[in-house]
């Protein structure tokens, strides 16, 4: 019997619902390694997203072992240097609020966790050093997609990657979108090999949750329906 098939018939499989809300991002990863054939299934799965006329404008560079060190390295090498160079706007300048305020909430309570105070800008910049060691991951995936394409193919990758997320956690693993990498993109680029005609969207860490790690203690807030919802009848 395949593993995905063993995994189907376990009593403590998720329900779908669990699965999405039971989603984190998480920040501690044991090294067990995960089976190629598994990382195999989640892409097969995940790529059932939809698409706009089924283009599926999406790549995955998966890097474990030597490869997932060698650009945990040349990023780490670019952060410390300051070598910036941004693949892409994530941000406005000024977003305003509420996405100000939201940011800062779920910075501040990770920093509190690691025990970095806020007013404590090296170790901040420790902290989100940590992202370019996947956390602790044995598996990082970055996703991208050629650079011609426009607004409805990043609706589609975003949609392959919540699949990515959800269907890694049939499979006992989790996961943590990082879209910091995308601030040495440049790097990234050189490292993974990929074309200058593609655009590194973003990273993601995938592994076993190690559940003692303190960051994998926080828990994000979310706004209730009312505040993001119009329910309109006529």
């Amino acid at each position: 019997m395949r593993e995905d098939d063993a995994l189907q018939n376990r009593d403590d499989r998720l329900s779908a619902r669990e699965a999405i809300v039971g989603r984190r991002s998480v920040r501690g990863f044991l090294p067990k390694p995960v089976p190629a054939e598994t990382i195999r299934s989640i892409l097969a799965d995940a790529a059932r997203a939809p698409s706009g006329t089924n283009s599926q404008p999406w790549f995955v560079h998966v890097v474990t072992s030597a490869a997932r060190d060698r650009v945990s390295t040349a990023v780490l090498e670019a952060a410390r240097s300051g070598a910036l160079s941004a693949e892409y706007p994530y941000f406005p300048d000024e977003p305003g609020e509420p996405y100000r305020s939201r940011r800062r909430k779920v910075g501040f309570d990770l920093y509190a966790l690691y025990g970095v105070d806020r007013k404590d800008m090296e170790g901040r910049k420790r902290a989100a050093r940590k992202n370019f060691e996947f956390f602790g991951a044995p598996v990082g995936m970055f996703f991208s997609m050629e650079r011609k394409m426009l607004y409805g193919s990043w609706l589609d990758l975003g949609m392959f990657m919540q699949n990515v997320m959800i269907v890694a956690r049939h499979y006992g693993l989790e996961t943590c979108p990082q879209q910091a990498w995308g601030n040495y993109g440049a790097t990234v680029h050189k490292a993974l090999g990929l074309a200058d005609d593609r655009v590194m969207v973003s990273g993601m860490s995938l592994g076993y949750e190690d559940k003692s790690a303190v960051a994998n203690t926080l828990v994000t807030e979310r706004e209730p329906v009312e505040a993001f919802a119009i329910f309109l009848e006529q």
